[in-house]
C-alpha cells in the first residue's frame, strides 16, 4: 500500500475532521481554530474560537440545512449572517448529526486534561425542535461517532474500553439495542466505508475493520505518533486522511497535553488512497 503523505503540518491537536463542501474541515485544537483545507494543502481558518473558551475537546458537524455546529462548553450553531448562537447549554466532546437533524453529542464530567479520575459518560440526543435528553451512559470514555447511510445505526468509540459500540437508532432517535461492533483497540475519531467498516485507532497504528473485529487493514505510523482521528473524503472519498500529533506512552497523558499546548506545534494531516469509499455521517 502507498505511505501516507503530509498534506498540513504545524498544527496543535488536529480532531473532529469532516469531508465539506470539497475541503476537509477540521479543529485545530490549542490554536481554538476551526479549518478548512484543500487537497492542494492550501488553508484556511473558517472560524476562531474565544480566548477564553475551550482549547481542547470540541467538534464540529452541520445541519441538515448547513448550519455549522461546535460543542464545547456550550452546543453553538452559527447563524446565516455569522454569529453564534447557543442552543444548548450542554457541554460536549464529539458530536454527529443524522439525515433528520438529530444532533448527537457526547462527553464525560470530569477534568480529562488535569489527570482527574475518570468517570463514565454519556450519548445525549439534541432533537430537532430543541429538545435535550440522554440517550445512552456508561460509556468509558466516549469519543468519535458514525451514523449510518440509513440513519439506523450510530458507532460510538469507547477509548477506555478499547472498543467500538453500535446502537440501534428508534424513531424518536433514542438508542437501543447496544452491542459490541469490534473490540481490542484503542479507538478516538472513527469514520465509515461503503462496505460498513470502520477506520479507527489501535495505538500507534489504525486499522479497517469490519463489525465482529476482523482487520481488514493495518498501517502502522511513525514511532511517537499517534491517530487522533480519521475520515474519508476527497472527490469521490476515496482518500482517507489521519489525524495525528506527537504522543509519548511513558510521559502519561497530562505532560503530553502539555507538551502539545505549550511546546511545538507537532499535529500532521496525512492522505492515504483507499479502494473503499467513506459513507454514512460525518
Amino acid at each position: 500500500m502507498t505511505e501516507p503523505k503530509v498534506l498540513l503540518n504545524g498544527l496543535g491537536i488536529p480532531e473532529s475532521p469532516r469531508w465539506h463542501e470539497g475541503r476537509l474541515w477540521f479543529c485545530n485544537w490549542i490554536d481554538r481554530q476551526v479549518v478548512a483545507v484543500g487537497l492542494d494543502g492550501k488553508a484556511e481558518v473558517v472560524l476562531t474560537r474565544d480566548p477564553g473558551s475551550h482549547s481542547m475537546g470540541y467538534s464540529i458537524d452541520w445541519l441538515p440545512d448547513g448550519r455549522l455546529l461546535t460543542t464545547g462548553d456550550k452546543i453553538r450553531r452559527q447563524e446565516p449572517d455569522g454569529p453564534m448562537a447557543t442552543i444548548a447549554e450542554q457541554a460536549a466532546n464529539e458530536i454527529v448529526v443524522d439525515g433528520r437533524g438529530n444532533v448527537y453529542i457526547n462527553g464525560a464530567d470530569f477534568d480529562f486534561v488535569a489527570g482527574a479520575p475518570p468517570k463514565p459518560g454519556y450519548i445525549k440526543l439534541i432533537t430537532p425542535d430543541g429538545r435535550l435528553r440522554q440517550v445512552a451512559d456508561d460509556i468509558q470514555f466516549p469519543n468519535g461517532m458514525v451514523i449510518t447511510p440509513d440513519n439506523r445505526t450510530l458507532i460510538i468509540s469507547e477509548s477506555f474500553a478499547g472498543r467500538l459500540t453500535a446502537f440501534d437508532i428508534d424513531a424518536d432517535g433514542g438508542l437501543s439495542n447496544r452491542r459490541v461492533f469490534a473490540g481490542g483497540l484503542g479507538p478516538d475519531g472513527i469514520c465509515l466505508d461503503a462496505e460498513g467498516a470502520v477506520w479507527v485507532g489501535t495505538g500507534f497504528s489504525f486499522a479497517r475493520v469490519a463489525e465482529g473485529g476482523t482487520v481488514l487493514q493495518s498501517i502502522e505510523l511513525p514511532e511517537n505518533r499517534a491517530p487522533f482521528a480519521l475520515m474519508l473524503g476527497g472527490q469521490d472519498r476515496r482518500t482517507l486522511f489521519i489525524l495525528t500529533a506527537e504522543w509519548r506512552v511513558a510521559d502519561g497523558h497530562v505532560a503530553n497535553l502539555d507538551r502539545l499546548a505549550n511546546g511545538p506545534r507537532t499535529g500532521e494531516i496525512l492522505t492515504l488512497p483507499v479502494e473503499v469509499p467513506g459513507a454514512g455521517r460525518p
